[in-house]
């Protein structure tokens, strides 16, 4: 079961940050004992690998921070956060950590579970966070978006080594993710509300 919580918490990481998720992983098994990756997955903890995520992660927080750059950008990663999520669920959930130490028998017989998991959770964490940046721009004059991108950054950090560390934890993080889905659904519905009143009040003027 902690497979799954480990898998699925990167794959949420990646779903506000595709590079964090997988640059934690690959400094936590390059310089620490915490995680010890698959044969099949020990190319994270290469270093030029590790220097490539660390620009990319770079150019992604820089980006992602700028009003309509960051639209853009979200545009952009909605390819490479979903494949991030593969990964870093593909990864993190047959990898030993110190919660996980049968890592291979949860996932024996369907090693493409693991991947394509981890694309759907970081699509929907993914979908969420690009449909609720413009709404957050809109009402903040894009005051909020660097105050918003900060805190998802913060949020995938804190989530990837969770899901590593205390998976567990996990599943308030999820509990977490619900939660703001109903109150962006319902701030959508009280705007669109808003919006044909004024629209109402427009056309008797």
């Amino acid at each position: 079961m902690f497979e799954v919580l480990t898998g699925t918490g990167l794959a949420a990481s990646a779903g506000l940050n595709a590079y964090i998720p997988l640059l934690t992983m690959g400094l936590l098994a390059r310089y620490t004992d915490l995680i010890e990756l698959p044969s099949g997955w020990q190319w994270l903890g290469n270093g030029w690998v590790v220097v490539i995520l660390a620009v990319l992660l770079a150019v992604e927080v820089v980006a992602d921070k700028v009003p309509v750059v960051d639209h853009v950008n979200d545009v952009v990663q909605t390819v490479v956060r979903p494949t991030a999520g593969g990964l870093a669920f593909g990864a993190g959930s047959s990898s030993e950590t110190v919660t996980v130490t049968d890592p291979g028998h949860f996932f024996s017989s369907s090693q493409w579970v693991p991947v394509v998991s981890g694309v759907l959770i970081a699509l929907g964490v993914h979908t969420l966070k690009a449909a609720a940046r413009p709404v957050i721009n809109a009402t903040t004059a894009g005051v909020g978006a660097p105050v918003a991108s900060t805190a998802e950054d913060a949020t995938s950090i804190v989530m990837s080594l969770v899901a590593i560390i205390l998976p567990v934890l996990v599943l308030a993080f999820l509990v977490g993710l619900f939660l703001f889905l109903l109150w962006f659904l319902r701030r959508r519905k009280d705007r669109r509300r808003e919006r044909r009143a004024a629209r109402a009040a427009g056309f008797r003027v």
